[in-house]
C-alpha cells in the first residue's frame, strides 16, 4: 500500500470561520469526506491512505471541531452545511462525491439537499437518520425515559445521563474514560494500532461543541414526520443523486432503525449495504470490506 501523504490546510470563510482540511493528492475524481462527533478529518486517515490513486481526497474539520474554529455556536444541522458550502466554493470545488459519517451523514444530507447540482453521489456511512438522533430524559436508575425527549438545548446541556458524565470526560482530559466509552460502543471487536488510538484521543480532546452537536442531532429532521421536536420540511426528496447507505450490522451508536427511517425516507432511491462483522466504524472493523463497496460505487 502506498503511504500518501496528507496535508492539513487551513482557509478562511467569508462567515468569520477558520476550517482546517486534509488533502490526499491524486486523480481527477474528488472525494470529499465529513467526520461525525467526537472526531475529526484525523479518523479518516486510515481510508485516505488505502483508497485509490485516481482520487484526490479532501477531509475538512467541521466548526468546532480539530484545527478549525467554533466563533460561532451552532443551532442547527444547517450550520454545518453552510459551512462546507462556503468551503468547496472558496476551494473551487463542484462534481465531487460526498461521504459523511455518522453526525456528518446529516451535514452531507443537509448539504445535498439545500444545494443541488455541486456533488453528484453521496455516501452516508454509519449516519444518523434523516428524523435525527433522538436524545431522551433518563428514569431514576439511569435508563433512557422513552416517553420524554430532550427539547431544548438547555435539557441536553444538563442531561446528567449523557451530555454532562461526556462533557466531564473532555473538561479533565480522561483520555481512559473516552477509551472506555469508544471500546463499549464502537471498538468492541477491533482497535486501531496504540499510537493511532492516542491519536484519535488527542483529536477527540479538541472538541468544543459537546452539547451543541447533541442538540443539533436531537432537532435535525429532513423527513415529513415530526420527530416530537421539529417538523420535517421534506428536504429530503431534494436529494436526487445516486445515494449510498452503508451500516455496519452490530452497530452500537445508530440504531439499525434508523437507517431503516433513512431508506424509507428515500422511497427506493438509495442503494443500501449491510457491513458484515462490522460496527460503527467499519474503517477499524474492516478497510477492505469497506474500500470494495465504495469503489464499486464511486
Amino acid at each position: 500500500m502506498t503511504n500518501h501523504q496528507e496535508v492539513l490546510k487551513k482557509v478562511q470563510l467569508t462567515n468569520g470561520e477558520t476550517i482546517a482540511y486534509r488533502e490526499r493528492a491524486g486523480g481527477e475524481e474528488i472525494l470529499i469526506l465529513v467526520h461525525g462527533n467526537m472526531t475529526s478529518s484525523k479518523h479518516w486517515d486510515v481510508l485516505m491512505d488505502a483508497l485509490n490513486e485516481r482520487f484526490t481526497i479532501l477531509a475538512p474539520d467541521l466548526r468546532g471541531f480539530g484545527q478549525s474554529s467554533y466563533n460561532k455556536r451552532v443551532s442547527h444541522i444547517s450550520d454545518f452545511s453552510e459551512d462546507l458550502k462556503l468551503w468547496v466554493d472558496a476551494l473551487g470545488l463542484k462534481d465531487f462525491t460526498l461521504m459523511g459519517w455518522s453526525t456528518g451523514g446529516a451535514v452531507a444530507m443537509q448539504f445535498s439537499a439545500d444545494y443541488p447540482g455541486i456533488c453528484h453521489k453521496l455516501i452516508l456511512l454509519a449516519s444518523a437518520s434523516t428524523r435525527g438522533y433522538a436524545f431522551y430524559d433518563s428514569n431514576l436508575d439511569g435508563t433512557p425515559n422513552l416517553t420524554k425527549r430532550l427539547l431544548t438545548l438547555e435539557e441536553v446541556e444538563n442531561d446528567t445521563t449523557k451530555t454532562l458524565p461526556m462533557q466531564n470526560l473532555y473538561d479533565t482530559e480522561n483520555r481512559e474514560g473516552l477509551k472506555a466509552v469508544w471500546n463499549a460502543l464502537i471498538y468492541s471487536h477491533n482497535q486501531p494500532s496504540e499510537a493511532q488510538y492516542e491519536a484519535y484521543i488527542d483529536d477527540m480532546l479538541t472538541q468544543r461543541n459537546l452539547a451543541d452537536v447533541y442538540h443539533v442531532l436531537n432537532t435535525f429532521n429532513i423527513s415529513t414526520i415530526h420527530n416530537e421536536v421539529s417538523s420535517g420540511q421534506n428536504e429530503v426528496t431534494k436529494i436526487q443523486i445516486p445515494t449510498l447507505v452503508l451500516y455496519g450490522e452490530r452497530d452500537y451508536v445508530v440504531a439499525e432503525s434508523m437507517t431503516k427511517e433513512i431508506i424509507e425516507d428515500f422511497e427506493g432511491r438509495a442503494k443500501v449495504v449491510k457491513l458484515k462483522n462490522c460496527g460503527h466504524s467499519p474503517l477499524i472493523d474492516d478497510l477492505p470490506q469497506l474500500l470494495g463497496v465504495l469503489e464499486q460505487f464511486i
